[in-house]
């Protein structure tokens, strides 16, 4: 069978191989002027591969529609993709946090994995050329896919026929490496509902600007973030690791992986209405109030002499000690042997429950991944074929399914890509 693959990311590429593999004849179209751009840029440029937790707990890691991938994640699990990165040469290493990386520390030697493989296989690519249609006919059953009318360069537009389509064009965040939504607009035109397109893995905007400009450029390590319902008091998300202050606001990995939580609780839109959303921060997670407050007791003991503001070094970062003082309302000409048992215990407090009012969400073109997409209501999970177009198989980020960091999304777009590049009507779970 001709077989044409739309997207050139991991999905696409890895759809290709298993088409190719499969004895098919395959064309990839690829609309930029290289492979994987997107890919290029993940983990930094070191590429977060996967992750070396079971596939259980990426379920669990995927609250975008984690169980739909359940057959996906059975028959293409991140041990085949670690097998076939090595299969190309390339070591791979773990890191904190069951990270799963390149030995190199480069995402372009994962890419070379991908590229050297498919010319080894000799699979056909068009690179500069654009799918403005996916062609189709009507048959007794439904809707058939017959081919792709495209744009080559800034020119021509022609005809490419085919049996079967795998479209993986990506999501719509970071639109210069080639995701621009395009995939969106081609599955609509097919009948495929397109659920809502928000950011995830995004950094956040805060109220509290002047703060987080003060601190911008900070990184904490080692502390617990919670996202609160100031209105309610209901938790959204909790989390224990590293993050950083912005200009705007806050990022690192824990934040990005709040957002992944909170653009699906039921209050959000892609602006946050009113001061609803706290972010709490324990600074010191690792002691109870008790254990804290004994603490900075020993610690004033030994400078009691000392001015308020200069108590704090042992502590606390540098940059954090000014904002900190400020908000205890403690005079930070103090000496600290005056300082009061309330106040003292309102600096534990501060400590414990440090809260920066969330704003809103960066713009989907900072974002790390896009939340919705192609419904998966209209995909067969077990093939990856669309219930409404025959022939037509979908695979990666264009599908509304989205993971939190790392390594997870890319094993959405490895799982997808493989069982979609099976070409299967039916397709048995592999155990």
């Amino acid at each position: 069978m001709k077989i044409i693959v739309i997207g050139g990311g991991p999905s696409g590429m890895m759809a290709a191989i298993e088409a190719k593999q499969n004895g098919h004849q395959v064309i990839l179209l690829e609309k930029m002027k290289s492979l994987g751009r997107k890919l290029m840029i993940t983990g930094k440029g070191r590429c977060n591969i996967t992750s070396s937790l079971g596939m259980e707990e990426f379920i669990k890691n995927t609250p975008g529609n984690g169980k739909f991938l359940y057959s996906c994640y059975q028959n293409f699990t991140n041990q085949d993709i670690i097998n076939f990165l090595k299969e190309q040469g390339l070591s791979i290493k773990e890191e904190r946090g069951n990270r799963i990386f390149p030995i190199t520390d480069k995402s372009q030697d994962v890419l070379k994995c991908f590229t050297k493989k498919l010319k080894e296989l000799k699979v056909e690519i068009k690179y500069e050329t654009q799918v403005t249609q996916i062609l189709t006919k009507k048959t007794e059953e439904k809707i058939e896919v017959t081919g792709v009318m495209v744009k080559v360069g800034q020119a021509h537009t022609e005809k490419i026929e085919a049996d079967k389509i795998i479209l993986a064009t990506g999501g719509k965040s970071y639109p210069l490496t080639g995701s621009t939504g395009d995939g969106y607009h081609l599955a609509k035109k097919l009948g495929h509902t397109i659920t809502e397109i928000r950011p995830s893995l995004v950094p956040l905007e805060s109220y509290d600007k002047e703060t987080c400009k003060q601190l911008q450029g900070l990184s904490l390590k080692n502390v617990e973030i919670k996202l609160i319902d100031n209105q309610t008091q209901k938790e959204i998300y909790q989390d224990f690791g590293e993050m950083l202050f912005t200009h705007f606001g806050i990022s690192g990995p824990t934040i990005l992986s709040a957002s992944a939580h909170l653009v699906r609780y039921p209050k959000i839109t892609e602006k946050l209405k009113g001061k609803e959303i706290d972010l709490k921060i324990d600074l010191k997670p690792a002691l109870s109030v008790e254990k804290l407050e004994e603490r900075i007791i020993r610690d004033f003991e030994e400078i009691k002499n000392k001015q308020f503001k200069n108590g704090l070094d042992k502590l606390l970062p540098q940059k954090l000690i000014p904002i900190i003082i400020e908000k205890s309302k403690i005079d930070k000409e103090k000496k600290i042997n005056s300082i009061t048992k309330e106040e003292r215990k309102r600096l534990v407090a501060l400590l414990k429950n440090f809260t920066i009012t969330i704003k809103s969400f960066r713009p989907i073109e900072e974002a790390i991944i896009t939340s919705g997409g192609i419904s998966t209501k209209e995909i067969n999970p077990k093939t990856m074929q669309s219930k409404i177009v025959k022939g037509l198989y979908l695979a990666g980020e264009i599908i509304d399914v989205d993971s939190y960091t790392g390594g997870f999304n890319l094993q959405i777009a490895y799982s997808t890509g493989y069982v979609a590049g099976l070409l299967k009507e039916r397709i048995k779970v592999r155990r």
